[in-house]
């Protein structure tokens, strides 16, 4: 694997010098370097576009209670495309662009998904983005914005809740929660 890290460090650039000399050749420094700098714009319009519509797709897919692995794989390549199109070249540029076409990420996420397996468990054993919503549920964050210097207001320390499930119901409070103080 270092090997190939090696001759990827050597021959990327070798082919972007080559390909700047021969596009700089055929039309000239200020077009080559116009192309360039349109590349890297088109890439991060192409990046939001396609992100955002990514992003969109894995929280739904979350909401009901699957595994966004797809959108996890197609995130991933559009992170490396962008990147690929905000380097200088022409031939990154062509990668970059062609992490960007759907067709042929489906075909990437094949030829790699045999050697790929997810898996997802959460501590319970099933599936972590598995959750029954309860309609009767609210999941919220507080502030206590009681005014403390007020003298109606009383210094206590905080309750322990405990989950007494052979409670009296009476005692349960409202809305039969199984939580009591």
């Amino acid at each position: 694997m270092a090997l190939y890290i090696l001759i990827a460090f050597i021959a990327i650039p070798l082919i972007e010098i080559a390909l700047f000399i021969e596009v700089g050749d055929w039309i000239g420094l200020w077009p080559t370097l116009a192309a360039i700098v349109l590349t890297a714009l088109a890439g991060t319009t192409m990046l939001r576009i396609q992100g955002l519509a990514t992003l969109s797709r894995a929280r739904s897919e979350m909401d009901r209670g699957e595994l966004p692995a797809r959108e996890l794989f197609d995130a991933f390549c559009l992170g490396i495309a962008g990147v690929l199109l905000l380097v200088p070249g022409f031939f990154t540029d062509a990668i970059g662009l062609l992490l960007f076409i759907p067709i042929f990420r489906t075909w990437l996420r094949r030829v790699l998904g045999h050697n790929i397996k997810v898996h997802s468990m959460s501590a319970h054993g099933h599936a972590a983005y598995r959750q029954q919503r309860d309609s009767n549920t609210i999941d919220a964050d507080y502030v206590d914005i009681t005014n403390e210097d007020d003298p109606q207001h009383e210094e206590s320390s905080p309750k322990e809740l405990t989950n007494d499930e052979d409670s009296d119901p009476s005692k349960r409070g409202e809305g039969g929660s199984k939580w009591v103080r």
